[in-house]
Order: structure tokens, then sequence, then C-alpha cells
């Protein structure tokens, strides 16, 4: 890879690049999934490429292939600076970058047991086990479960002189029962919705979810939201866990402080952002109590890595201070505008796309209220909910809408009845702003997020969130009812 990589760079230099990285990634997956005691799928794939990015004339060009073979790293780098060629034509700002130093480096994720070596029956030995308890309760409709795997060796180097390789591993499980009974469809999942729990890690972060050891719990639950009554209409104090707090980061922080958002030049799947440039350092996003970071260094995070995809080191920033805005998400190209280095944010879904500005860790640090008990104990009246169903926010991630799987009503301290499809909205800053405790960080976790969308073509980003539970004062709940 080293000479091949040095060939590409070399060939760009001759065709006219000022600047030049080349990017060349082997990913391997795994998909399994059960469906009522039945194998629905088992999917493999795997990917090998490469692709080029440069700067020619002051603009981008990018071009990617398959094939290494042959002339390959000639016609690939020189198609890139055509287009760039092509494309400083149509005018517009020239490309500036940040500096960047240059590393000769490897890195590497931990896994403790590499989950393709795991076999095939060992694998649906623990959905189908998962599934059949699921189903065991009386009153389950329909059980799924599944699992995903992925495997990635990535080399980047670049005409400042880097040379980086990488490779992680990541495992993904989940399950979900869902009771059905005269139109209502109650799911409730574990250890949480939409992909279950994903980590950077091996084989060991799917044995320790436990996934057959709370399907029961997980499918009794879902019974028993049947005959709960609907969410009611108030404005109360709200109590939420760390997987539906992760979610309410990702939505309404993460995405609204990605700096080519915030700049106007991405609205793809998410839209811009209420936040300006010049909102740095004086906006008021939260309560004191509100610390988010962006830190691609926390270990079996998927939002974790050595270098990001311009090779910039893996660094741990404040976007939010205090509650006052403090930092966005950039890139070498977009930091110039505010001033700043890159802290590391761009990466592209596969060989064949470009880097776009994406969410590393993005975390509510945690605070000092101690565990979700003691939380609920310190609240007097109230709801708890857990576990995200659904979510709604507008182009500029300001006014929105959440649902979750289940709730509690919080009555003297301590929990009361139980209330289905509880849901609640709010307007982004007026909400951070009513948050009045977090838990402390032995009920801190990290939530992996492997669907993230964004861009045209889009890419799939995977992407992470710390969160504790938290409080949060005069909220709307039980909207639409």
């Amino acid at each position: 890879m080293r000479g091949f990589t040095a060939e590409v760079l070399d060939a760009a230099a001759r065709a006219g690049a000022s600047y030049a990285d080349v990017r060349v990634t082997d990913t391997t997956s795994q998909k399994i999934s059960v469906r009522n005691g039945v194998v629905e799928g088992v999917e493999s794939s795997a990917s090998f490429g490469f692709g080029v990015r440069v700067i020619a004339d002051g603009a981008w060009g990018f071009a990617a292939s398959a094939d290494l073979d042959g002339d390959a790293a000639e016609r690939v780098a020189r198609q890139a600076v055509a287009i760039a060629k092509a494309s400083a034509t149509v005018g517009g700002h020239r490309v500036c970058l940040a500096d960047v130093g240059a590393f000769d480096d490897t890195w590497s994720g931990a896994c403790e047991i590499d989950p393709f070596a795991v076999s095939l029956e060992d694998k649906l030995a623990v959905l189908l086990e998962a599934d059949a308890a699921m189903r065991a309760v009386s009153g389950i409709a329909l059980a799924t479960s599944d699992l995903g795997l992925l495997r990635v060796f990535k080399v980047f180097a670049s005409s400042v002189g880097s040379y980086i390789e990488q490779r992680w591993t990541e495992s993904r499980a989940g399950i979900c029962a869902y009771a059905i009974d005269d139109g209502d469809v109650l799911p409730r999942s574990y250890p949480n919705s939409h992909g279950g729990g994903c980590y950077q890690a091996g084989w060991e972060s799917i044995v320790a979810l436990d996934l057959p050891g709370n399907a029961t719990r997980i499918a009794e639950q879902a019974v028993a939201l049947l005959t709960a009554p609907e969410c009611p209409s108030a404005t109360t104090t709200l109590v939420i866990d760390g997987g539906q707090i992760a979610l309410q980061v990702h939505e309404s922080i993460g995405h609204p402080t990605e700096l080519d958002r915030v700049l106007g030049d991405e609205a793809a799947f998410a839209g811009t952002s209420w936040v300006a440039a010049s909102d740095l350092d004086t906006l008021r996003y939260g309560s004191d109590l509100v610390n988010v970071t962006a830190d691609a260094t926390v270990p079996g995070s998927l939002g974790s890595f050595g270098y990001d995809d311009e090779g910039v080191p893996a660094q741990r920033d404040h976007l939010v201070r205090a509650g006052v805005l403090t930092g966005f998400l950039g890139s070498r190209e977009s930091a110039v505008s505010i001033g700043r280095s890159s802290n590391g944010c761009m990466r592209a879904d596969g060989w064949n796309r470009t880097p776009l500005i994406r969410m590393t860790t993005v975390s509510l640090e945690p605070g000092s209220a101690g565990s979700l008990e003691e939380l609920i104990a310190d609240t007097d009246e109230g709801l708890y909910i857990e576990t995200n169903n659904s979510w709604s926010i507008d182009d500029k991630r300001l006014n929105f809408q959440f649902a979750c799987e289940i709730g509690w009503e919080i009555r003297g301290g301590k929990l009361g009845r139980m209330v289905k499809r509880p849901n609640y909205t709010g307007i982004t800053p007026k909400f951070w702003a009513g948050c009045d405790a977090i838990c402390s960080t032995e009920a801190w976790q990290v939530w992996g997020l492997d669907n993230c969308g964004k861009g045209e073509p889009m890419q799939v980003a995977h992407v992470a969130h710390g969160a504790a539970p938290a409080r949060f004062r005069d909220v709307e709940v039980g909207v639409g009812r």
C-alpha cells in the first residue's frame, strides 16, 4: 500500500494538484436476523477500493475505483485533477485548508474475540434463544433479533507527508418484542431501539449484552403496555433515560454544530442549523449543567479512531461548556473560516465517497445527581421515559418532537403507573435550559448509532453519544392527545 499510495500522490502532482490525499479501504460485513423463530437472513459482503481527493486551480476534485491494477493509480489521480480543474471554471471561493502535521502511524481499535471467527451456529444460537424467550411470554405477537458485524482496514496518505494505517471491528446486536392487540402495536427493545447496542469491539460485546437473559423482561413490559393508559398531556418535569438522551444530543446538538451546516455548505439529510458561526463563545445553548464534548478517543465507541479521513489526529473538544456554545464539528477547510485548526471530524462512508463533517462521540458529560434511582427519588412529580420510538425535528434543528417506547409516572420520588406511547416536544435552547440534573459517571455510558445519514449521494456514518439519565423542567408531554 505504501508504494501504491505514493504512485497516486505523484501522479496527482504531475497532473497539477496542489494538494492530494488517497484512501484505500477494505471492509467486510455480516448481518444475521431472526424473526419469530425463523432465520430471516444471513448476509455477508466485502468492498475494496481507493478514492483520490485533490485540489487543483483552487477547487476540489474526487475520483475512485475498485481496480488497483495496472495504471489505476495514474488514471484515477488524473481523473480527480481533471474534475477539480473543471470545477474551478465555474467560480466560487478558492479552497484553503488549515495546517495539519505529517504522521507515519498505525492505529487499531480494541477487539478481544474476532466476531468473524465465531461460527454461524453460535451466532444463531444467541439470537434464537432470545427469540424463543420473548415468544414464550403470552401476548407477544412478533419477536425479532439481529446482529451486525463490520471489519475495516484503511490506509490514508497525503501530499503533506502522512501515511496512516487503521484497523477496527464493530459489533452490533439487539432484540425487540411486539405486543399487538386491537390495532395497538407496542414494541419494546433491548438494549436500544433502531439497531440495538453498537460497539467498536468484538464478539465479547455481544456476549456482554446477554440478549437471552433480558428477553423475558422486555417481552413482559411490551405486554403490560397493552393495558397501560396513554401518556397524559401536561407540562411537567421529565426524566429521560440515557439511550433517549443520546438521540436528543444527536439531533439537537450534534447536527446543528456541524460546521458545514452552520456555514450553509450542507443541507441534505438534516437541513442546516439554527446556530451561526458568530454565536461562538456567546450563545446560551442550555443550563450551566450542560457540557457537551466531541471526543474521538473514547475506547469502544463507534465514533472513535486514530485519525480522521484528512489525516487529522483524533481529539477531544468541547462543543458546549457550562451551557455556552464553544465549538463546532469541523474540517480543515471549514476551520479556516472561524480561525481555528481542524478538530478531526471528516469521515467518508467507504472508498468511493468524499469525506464529510461527521459526529465523533458527541456526549452530554455526566453530572452529580447520582444514580437513576437517586434522581427519581429527588423528583417529586413528573414522568420517566425510556427507549426512542420515533423522532421529528425541523431542518434548522430547532423545534422537535420525540416519542419513546415506555414511561412511568413519578409520584413522591417513586415510579408509579406505567404509560404507553410517551412523547415530548420542545425548542432546542429552551429545552436544554431546563436541564437541572444529570446522573453521575456511574450511570453514564456510550450509545452507538450506525445509521446517521448525510449528504447526496447519502453517506451513512457510524457515530456515538455518551449520556446518562437527565432531568428537564417544564416540558410538554403527551402532545397530540
